[in-house]
């Protein structure tokens, strides 16, 4: 059997995109069961005691731009810092993946088109067109799976993995959950794959 990872996340999150091709690797190196998990982050951050963007202080907000630049180099991607298309409200584009887990579909194909087109191509990923054609492109059936991504039972799942999330200490995106232990962030990738190389017991903040 596989280990399994719970993989947090929303595709308006710049972290988990700067993360996702790293994270793909590992996942494929060490032989993972990811269990793909959206989530609200607006509500996730007030309920954990941090702030949006735009509330925190200046100081903050330019040391961000900063690691941006950083990771931007780090990872050997090409992205703009500020997309015109962000930020957006990421209920449909979450929600959309949510769907495809609900149909069996398997959301990698779409997310690999999904990250880079908010933060390469500038595209608005919360109209519903542009998620239709990169669904599409994916191979997968675009138009469905919007109208699905709207209903209240993708609403409910959504919330549904919100509470999943602050049960798990998951306070953001990406988060990366293996065998109860939370790796928060990107940057914390060489850490988990750290964990899964040395097979060493979880990590507990009861000590």
């Amino acid at each position: 059997m596989p280990r399994q990872i719970d993989y947090y996340f929303s595709l308006q999150s710049p972290w988990a995109y700067i993360g996702h091709k790293p994270f793909v690797r590992l996942v494929s190196t060490y032989d993972l069961k990811v269990n793909y998990r959206p989530v609200l982050l607006v509500d996730l951050f007030s309920e954990t005691g941090g702030l949006p963007l735009a509330k925190r202080h200046p100081v903050r907000q330019r040391y961000r731009m900063i690691e941006l630049q950083r990771w931007r180099d780090k990872r050997g991607l090409n992205f703009h810092l500020q997309p015109a298309n962000w930020p957006f409200n990421g209920r449909l584009a979450d929600g959309v993946v949510i769907a495809m887990l609900e149909a069996g579909l398997d959301p990698e194909p779409f997310l690999q088109r999904a990250y880079p087109a908010v933060w390469e191509q500038q595209l608005n990923l919360a109209d519903p067109a542009t998620l239709v054609k990169l669904a599409d492109d994916a191979g997968l059936p675009g138009r469905q799976l919007v109208e699905r991504s709207g209903t209240e039972a993708i609403s409910a799942a959504y919330e549904q993995n919100r509470q999943n999330a602050l049960d798990a200490d998951v306070f953001g995106s990406p988060g990366y959950v293996l065998d109860g232990e939370v790796f928060w962030g990107q940057d914390r990738i060489e850490l988990l794959e750290d964990a899964l190389k040395s097979g060493r017991k979880p990590y507990s903040s009861v000590v």
